[in-house]
């Protein structure tokens, strides 16, 4: 999506072609950036905002918690789709290792493979979280519905594609 297309009207089917990389979303993980996260979506578990306490379990540090992670794979798929598209589905999605206080948490995705479901435009994205230490979460896929430009105009629909790699 260039600078020039609006949010709103987002990417179309078209557009995408299998190989296509997402932009990399960096998410620095602060105190407060943890704090938040915990408190938005009422994880209390101390090992998400007390250092003292993760420690006290044989943790490292406070880390994040799931629901940030995964909310960090929609961010990466909405920032690059818009809200034009909808998201269908999340497989894959498998914690690796902990994402601590003061590590930069690494979103990387990729166009899997597209298809058409009828008139309707499938993408299979695979998606991961790699930290410091390397792969945290994933890797998995976030299958979306992208709205398309011939159910608009009326032309015909592309063909489907894949990288011939098989997805988790």
């Amino acid at each position: 999506m260039s600078a020039e297309t609006p949010l709103l009207e987002g990417r179309r089917f078209e557009d995408v072609v299998v190989g296509d990389q997402l932009p990399v979303v960096e998410l620095p993980l602060t105190v407060y950036r943890l704090v938040m996260a915990a408190g938005s979506n009422r994880d209390f578990n101390s090992i998400h905002h007390n250092t003292e306490y993760a420690r006290s379990t044989g943790a490292e540090e406070m880390y994040a918690n799931t629901s940030f992670l995964m909310s960090s794979w929609e961010r990466s798929v909405r920032d690059w789709m818009g809200l034009a598209g909808r998201i269908r589905g999340i497989r894959g999605f498998r914690m690796r290792s902990f994402n601590y206080v003061g590590d930069t948490l690494r979103v990387i995705a990729e166009v899997a493979a597209t298809r058409l479901e009828g008139e309707t435009g499938i993408v299979e994205i695979v998606i991961r979280c790699e930290n410091g230490a390397g792969v945290s979460v994933g890797p998995g896929v976030v299958e979306v519905e992208l709205p398309r430009r011939a159910a608009e105009s009326g032309t015909a629909a592309p063909t489907t594609r894949t990288t011939g790699q098989e997805t988790p």
